[in-house]
């Protein structure tokens, strides 16, 4: 779930008659509710604590992204390679074997980058051209869902 996502989740909120939210995904918790208590709008992981934000409203919450989502280098045009379905995503082809691709790699189109697995069938991913790694975005043994950004890559 992207920042972009969550604004537009509380400002449809903010506009309606309900008066409490709460959604939940994976390692995102979101609960809006216009009764005064409280509102909370938290991206967390597992290990993570959930942080109630005291807002009047929901219009009034405020979400930045991460460090790592803001410290990109705008010079380099990046692009992602996603995952084509749900499921698992696995760097390397078995626990002790080496990751399939590394930052800094430069691979070449078909080349596998990683696996999904989904319901017990390994599927390949491919790069979609010639490319260079520049950022693993997810990590190993991480349940992803269609269209998650798996790999940052510069075509080449």
């Amino acid at each position: 779930m992207h920042v972009s996502d969550i604004q537009e989740l509380m400002a449809a909120f903010d506009k309606s008659q309900i008066s409490y939210f709460k959604l939940k995904m994976e390692s995102v918790e979101l609960v809006l509710d216009k009764s005064g208590k409280k509102n909370t709008a938290v991206a967390t992981a597992e290990s993570t604590p959930i942080i109630p934000l005291q807002t009047p409203n929901a219009s009034a919450c405020a979400i930045t992204p991460t460090p790592s989502a803001t410290s990109v280098d705008k010079s380099i045009k990046a692009d992602y390679i996603l995952s084509p379905m749900v499921g698992t995503f696995y760097h390397r082809p078995s626990p002790t074997a080496s990751p399939y691709v590394q930052v800094g790699d430069t691979i070449k189109k078909g080349q596998v980058i990683g696996i999904v697995e989904a319901m017990k069938i390994m599927n390949e991913i491919e790069a979609e051209c010639d490319c260079k790694i520049l950022a693993i975005e997810v990590d190993d043994a991480t349940a992803v869902e269609y269209g998650t950004q798996l790999v940052r890559i510069e075509k080449l």
